[in-house]
């Protein structure tokens, strides 16, 4: 496991337009949002005293898609060199190919993220640890999200094959609305609504808002988060194993680099 670690981190670390293009991307996306931010804290009743509401969940939602998608770039890497099948010469489990993505997916999160958060204060003056400790479980919560997602996408490509890749890129912004990131879930239609509470992103995202915008804390929708995100990410690794299990049968793991 340490070994995959390995040779994902020096992949990344090893390469400087990897490097620029985990930090790019994330501190243009915040950098934009913050601005959007301090303009609707000037112009709008809403933000009153809590001015970075809309920095602050453009950067737990920037978390979660940094998450999912460096889990599917990391499980395409094998597939795109080829190296899938070459995993299982060494004594590999398929467990233990998760584990090590799951915490390599952290990392390039993180690379990508640190930097932009950083900017957060001197550009706009706000930090998200205005959150307090709450911020440790949303941030957990939509961790085990984002692998969830990443899980799912890679049972599909397992299952697919290369042509399920697209998927990879569109599945967050699919969720996006339901997820209510950038307002109250209470703007949805009724339909819409129903299908927003399955999801925890609602919950942690309605947590954020509550948080800085009431000063208080509801941990009933942290707990909720955490209860979905067992259920789907139980449900994930299902689909997975499921989808090995089946490509192994089929034939199309050995070729599913081509």
């Amino acid at each position: 496991m340490y070994g995959l670690f390995l040779r994902h981190f020096y992949l990344i670390t090893r390469s400087f337009p990897r490097v620029l293009d985990l930090i790019y991307w994330p501190t243009i996306q915040i950098t934009l949002w913050g601005f959007i931010s301090n303009f609707f804290a000037t112009n709008s009743t809403y933000y009153n005293g809590a001015v970075g509401v809309i920095l602050s969940c453009a950067i737990l939602y920037d978390f979660l898609f940094r998450t999912s998608i460096g889990f599917n770039m990391l499980f395409l890497e094998e597939i795109w060199s080829r190296n899938f099948t070459n995993l299982f010469i060494a004594p590999l489990k398929i467990s233990e190919i998760i584990i090590s993505l799951v915490f390599t997916a952290l990392i390039r999160a993180m690379i990508g993220l640190i930097p932009a958060i950083l900017l957060t204060s001197p550009l706009f003056g706000i930090s998200i640890l205005d959150l307090g400790p709450p911020l440790a479980f949303l941030f957990f919560s939509l961790y085990i999200f984002g692998i969830t997602l990443g899980l799912l996408v890679s049972a599909g490509l397992l299952r697919f094959g290369p042509s399920f890749e697209n998927i990879a890129w569109s599945t967050m912004f699919l969720l996006a609305p339901f997820g209510c990131i950038y307002y109250p879930v209470e703007i949805l239609p009724e339909i819409f609504q129903s299908i927003a509470f399955a999801l925890p992103l609602v919950y942690i995202f309605e947590e954020a808002r509550n948080i800085l915008v009431n000063q208080s804390v509801n941990y009933e929708n942290i707990i909720q988060a955490f209860y979905l995100n067992l259920i789907y990410f139980f449900i994930a690794i299902s689909l997975f194993y499921y989808s090995f299990d089946k490509a192994r049968e089929k034939g199309t793991l050995i070729n599913i680099g081509e």
